[in-house]
């Protein structure tokens, strides 16, 4: 080795070990102080999980012991019988969500069009967000109150009620996650349209709406899984029948007015029927939330 090469080593050898070292060291001041606040977060996360697990361990064993095709189809028991289900229920609520989901999903979509791309900055966008995130906060059982003075009173309880009380709930959740992912399209993208001489129309179909359309699904689900489990508004709109839906214009059965009804019953075998009907309800919430998880999964 020339003398050069040596007095080269020497220098990277003095200029490595003059270097601080980036080595994680346990007893420092910074990495105990990461180490106690990740087990403080852990040790919280863990105890507020307990009565949601705790729920769901209860869920899971009354209502799965009772939980059988008759339960899933069959009317209602009166006080004194034994057997019967909760169908009627479960496609009430069905129906009534799904007339939610029909009345709120256009018109919150088209609202997030106007505030995201059409006027953004204007009074009326302004006043619009301010109205959407105040809602977010509604009772929902003011929402029930407001569509028993607008419909009740003129035409009766009903299942187009119900469903319009849960899509005043829906639409506040609806505008404004899909106006915060028509914000995410990059505003390359739309220039890019406008520039080959696409009209405004055009951009807004072709381009917002494709792009943004994983973030407008998450939230149209999780809408609809909140509206799901209502039973508030129901109590003033939809009531409760013991027979199967008919016609959207009569009383209709929800599971979440069902478990109420059952619940305060002085017989097993309703108890047993609202433990059911219980985790029917969460099953159905919980397969609306995977849903807006896998819709809004950023595709890789």
């Amino acid at each position: 080795m020339s003398r050069l090469d040596q007095i080269s080593a020497a220098v990277l050898e003095e200029a490595r070990m003059s270097m601080p070292r980036l080595e994680r060291q346990p007893f420092e001041r910074r990495a105990m102080k990461s180490g106690i606040l990740t087990g403080l977060t852990w040790m919280v996360a863990i105890l507020g999980s307990i009565p949601l697990f705790s729920v769901i361990y209860m869920l899971a064993i009354k209502g799965g012991a009772r939980l059988d095709l008759e339960a899933l189809t069959a009317l209602p028991p009166a006080g004194f019988e034994t057997g019967g289900g909760f169908g009627n229920a479960i496609v009430g609520t069905l129906v009534m969500v799904g007339i939610g989901g029909i009345t709120s999903i256009p018109i919150g979509i088209l609202a997030a069009v106007y505030l995201a791309v059409l006027g953004p900055y204007s009074k009326l966008a302004g006043i619009s967000r301010f109205v959407a995130k105040t809602l977010t906060g509604f009772p929902s059982i003011l929402a029930g109150v407001f569509t028993y003075a607008i419909l009740v009173i003129n035409f009766g309880y009903s299942a187009l009620a119900g469903g319009v009380s849960l899509a005043v709930l829906m639409l506040p959740t609806i505008v404004l996650a899909a106006e915060e992912a028509m914000k995410q399209v990059p505003q390359r993208m739309t220039d890019a349209a406008f520039g080959i001489g696409c009209t405004r129309t055009q951009v807004i179909w072709k381009v917002v709406l494709p792009t943004g359309l994983p973030g407008i699904l998450t939230g149209v689900m999780l809408a609809v899984a909140g509206a799901a489990g209502e039973s508030a508004p129901l109590l003033f709109t939809a009531l409760f029948s013991n027979y199967y839906l008919s016609g959207l214009t009569e009383p209709t059965a929800s599971l979440s007015i069902l478990i109420y009804n059952f619940s305060a019953m002085p017989f097993e075998n309703q108890i047993q029927l609202a433990w059911a009907a219980s985790l029917v309800l969460v099953l159905i919430v919980l397969v609306f939330n995977i849903l807006a998880r896998l819709f809004g999964r950023p595709k890789v």
